[in-house]
């Protein structure tokens, strides 16, 4: 009987500078986003996150508003088996919701890098 399996914990990666600009975010955003991180690990769908769009499949935004600002995660969830932490920031724009051109071209790059790194990982472990 496979009804009562353990959930599985996908790991994460962090790229480039996300996961120091998460730690350099308030106690309690840093909490809270960490949480959701967990959530997503674990499989689940954090209710402040949301699908990040002109990026890839399966790429999310956990968008997080904490003591009058706004904190962003962004990962991608969908490829491979891990989670790759894409992008951590906080959003500074006075243009409204849209998300800075700077940081969407640093999250597709860093999407990229995260489509390699799976592709590597997926051609060791079946060698």
């Amino acid at each position: 009987m496979d009804r009562f399996k353990p959930p599985v914990l996908r790991p994460l990666v962090w790229l480039g500078n996300s996961l120091k600009n998460l730690r350099d975010f308030p106690d309690g955003a840093k909490k809270l986003l960490g949480d959701e991180l967990q959530l997503i690990q674990f499989g689940g769908m954090p209710r402040d996150a949301k699908p990040f769009k002109g990026v890839g499949s399966g790429v999310l935004e956990i968008a997080l508003r904490y003591s009058s600002n706004a904190y962003r995660v962004v990962a991608a969830v969908q490829i491979g088996k891990r989670i790759y932490v894409l992008h951590a920031f906080q959003k500074k724009s006075k243009r409204g919701i849209e998300t800075p051109q700077r940081d969407v071209d640093l999250i597709r790059r860093r999407y990229a890098e995260a489509q390699e790194l799976a592709n590597e990982e997926e051609t060791t472990t079946t060698n």
